[in-house]
């Protein structure tokens, strides 16, 4: 190979690095090919490219605020913020520092919002559970794979679900199923059985992610009773 693998892939090149060598992905590539990969690297860097100069075109639109700006304009550039950090945690290289601006600037502008509803119950307690909600999607997205999966042009398509969650860590795939309910987790197990089946060869380890995903829906299950 004269193409080297990346030391910090986006998901273009993830993707294709849980495929080479895979039998669990249909038409998995047996090795690497330059190509492919220089191909996979090209649309990654073309994606961070996009994304910084995003990044730079709306932190300073949130910098040039006005004290009475209009509620629509603060919702609007606090939405985009929050897509800019679900995208950076996709993208190649680090991106801690980027992440830290935006948290920073998405705080300013909550504090913004929330004294704008001072006075409305109702309202405020909307923003605190907005907030609870933020975090909580932040702290999925420092799982690569969450990242992946929740991309609105993911590269993972509903023939590689079943085999990536299955290839995956059982660190990996814990945070990733959390983003389905039990309907869509009770189809993930089946394409997961049926995944299985048709590799005999299987290691060991796609076994236990199926089990895992197993649980998972009996803990979705017991949920669901309790609540």
């Amino acid at each position: 190979m004269a193409i080297s693998f990346s030391q910090r892939p986006g998901r273009h090149e993830r993707h294709y690095l849980r495929r080479i060598g895979n039998p669990l992905f249909p038409d998995s590539p047996a090795r690497p090919d330059d190509a492919a990969l220089l191909e996979a690297q090209r649309l990654d860097h073309e994606e961070l490219l996009a994304f910084l100069g995003d990044l730079r075109a709306t932190v300073r639109r949130a910098a040039e605020l006005q004290p009475n700006e209009g509620s629509e304009v603060i919702l609007e550039i606090k939405e985009h913020l929050d897509r800019l950090y679900e995208m950076s945690a996709g993208l190649a290289e680090d991106h801690g520092h980027n992440q830290a601006a935006l948290a920073q600037l998405l705080e300013v502008i909550m504090r913004n919002v929330e004294r704008g509803a001072a006075g409305d119950p109702q309202a405020l307690e909307e923003l605190a559970q907005e907030r609870l909600a933020r975090a909580a999607h932040f702290a999925l997205l420092a799982s690569p794979l969450v990242a992946d999966l929740l991309h609105p042009q993911s590269a993972i398509g509903a023939a590689d679900l079943a085999p990536t969650l299955l290839s995956a860590t059982e660190d990996e795939l814990a945070p990733a199923l959390q983003l389905f309910d039990l309907e869509q987790t009770i189809q993930l197990y089946s394409d997961a059985r049926e995944c299985l089946a048709a590799h005999a060869q299987a290691p060991a380890a796609a076994r236990d992610r199926c089990a895992q995903i197993e649980a998972r829906i009996a803990e979705l299950r017991q949920h669901a009773v309790l609540n």
